[in-house]
Formats: structure tokens, sequence, C-alpha cells
């Protein structure tokens, strides 16, 4: 894709500007193949997962009303918007089906994903929030969707995703359906699992974000069952308390002359026998890449 592009038909350029004079907070840099197994593997152990709190103060702030055209209007009717706001105001959808709210916060909703299994769930801003577009997400004041989905998908979480290995992700503008911003929580497979971990011990994986884009640190990884091979950027996180949003856009988007737009996000806890180890695998990909993609739905296992 054009390395100039647009988002929502706002010149990178425009993007670039607004996210930087917005988030003149935020954090820049972070702390220090074969066929998929079968998704029958015993369940580990669960370590007591370590927590870090939501941003204080409260609820974070919505987008300023000068970013409706890139972020979305609430007046917008977006079958996913309407629910969120079922959910937080009693405002029954047009359509009159009522969704059903699995967790409402200030900060977020969590429904179910469609198909409607014990590990394909959404979590959901209760801000207006159109996707990985919107530059507020790369600002210090919004608030950290990618931690509050971890904990509510963790065992022990408040909607925990009931798979042997999780997974967090989100789809590019053109690869999403609704256009009201979700970051699925949903399971994958032991083969991911194990082929992130090689590729950490073969020193394959990022370790801080400055290096994410370095062309050592992109790998193919196999997805769910005949999906192929696609190649990722990864990093590693000793925790989601840093704006993986901000991160990307700053050591990937921003390096690279690339569009947020275009990007897809996906987190996988790293696993061991007895449970959640403490760390995290981020990776990111889209179409400029060989072998690239615009979507989580790859590696995510929701039926």
């Amino acid at each position: 894709m054009n390395a100039i592009g647009e988002t929502d038909g706002v010149p990178r350029r425009r993007f670039v500007a607004l996210s930087g004079a917005l988030g003149a907070g935020v954090l820049l840099t972070g702390a220090g193949g074969g066929n998929a197994a079968a998704a029958t593997s015993p369940v580990p152990t669960p370590d007591p997962c370590p927590t870090a709190p939501n941003p204080p103060g409260g609820p974070s702030p919505c987008p300023p009303s000068g970013l409706q055209g890139l972020c979305g209007s609430p007046a917008d009717n977006d079958p996913l918007w309407q629910d969120v706001q079922y959910c937080t105001q009693g405002i029954v959808p047009p359509s009159g089906m009522r969704p059903t709210c699995l967790k409402t916060t200030p900060n977020h909703v969590v429904l179910h994903g469609r198909p409607e299994t014990p590990h394909n769930y959404l979590l959901l801003p209760s801000c207006r929030i159109t996707g990985i577009e919107c530059p507020f997400l790369v600002t210090s004041t919004v608030a950290n969707y990618w931690h509050e989905a971890w904990e509510n998908a963790r065992r022990g979480g408040d909607v925990p995703v009931q798979y042997p290995n999780i997974g967090l992700g989100i789809n590019s503008r053109s690869a999403r359906r609704l256009n009201q911003l979700h970051i699925h929580m949903a399971g994958v497979r032991d083969s991911t699992q194990r082929r992130l971990q090689a590729l950490e011990t073969a020193g394959r994986i990022a370790p801080q974000p400055s290096n994410w884009g370095d062309l050592q640190y992109q790998a193919l990884v196999t997805g769910t069952l005949g999906s192929g091979d696609r190649t990722y950027r990864i990093l590693r996180l000793d925790s989601l308390t840093q704006n993986l949003f901000a991160l990307l856009n700053v050591n990937v988007v921003r390096r690279f002359g690339l569009n947020m737009a275009d990007q897809t996000l996906i987190v996988v806890p790293k696993m061991a026998a007895t449970g959640f180890t403490g760390t995290f695998y981020v990776l990111n990909s889209d179409s400029s890449l060989h072998d690239g993609t615009d979507t989580c739905d790859h590696l995510l296992v929701y039926t």
C-alpha cells in the first residue's frame, strides 16, 4: 500500500501530526510451521497472575469532538456501538436486539463474540472509537484496553477465555466488519505458542520496542488450520502496562512510513506447564510485509 496513504480520508501526515500533538505524554519505549496442533491439550495449572492497576483517576476521557472524523461520532449507528450504548446507558438498539452485557465498567464493555463460544469474547471501549486508526488511542490519557482485556480473559479473570492458550487481537480497518473498536479475546493453538517460544529461544523476538520492526525479528507463524504461514513483527514485553497502540505507532508505523489504519495487532501471553510466565509476545503485521496480513483472524481460535 502507498506509504503516504490516508486514514479515513485524512492523510497519514495529518494523523502523525494529530497523534503527536495529542500524545505528548505517550511512552515511546518499553521495559526492558507444520500442522496446527489440536486444541485438546491439558489446561496448564495457572499461576497467580500478576496484575497492574488501571490508569489512575477513574474512567479515561473520550476522544475530543474535533476527532470525530477519525474516531467516530456518538450519533453513529454502528451495531457494536449501539450494543455499547445499551450496556452503558440502557439505550435499546433500533433492531430491538438486546446484547448480553457480560461486564460493564466506566472504561469498557465485554460482549460475546460470534460465534458464541466459551473462548470468544469482545472488549469494547465505552467511548466512541471506531478502530485502530483513531489518533486518540496513541495518547497518554486513553484507557489501557489491552491490559483490561488481559485482566478479563486470563484464568481467574472476570470473563475468562476457556482455552489452553489465550490470544488478544485487533483487526485493521479494512479487515473488520464493524466500526467500534473491539479487542478479540479468544484462543490460540498450541502450535502457535510453541512457535513463538522457539523463535524466542533462537533470538528472533525483539527484546525492546525500538527493535520491533527490525528484519531479524520478523518471522513466519502458522495460524489456524488452512490459513497458512503469515509474517509478523514480534516483540516481547514484561507487562501490558504500556500503551501498545503508541508503541506500534512510534516504533513501526512512523519508522517505516506506514498507516496505522492498516495494522493488525495480536498479544499472546507466554505459557509454561505451570501456567502464565508473566511475559507477553506482541505480534504486528500488515500488507507491506511479504506474506503479511491485516487481520488477527489467522492466529485466533473462535470456534
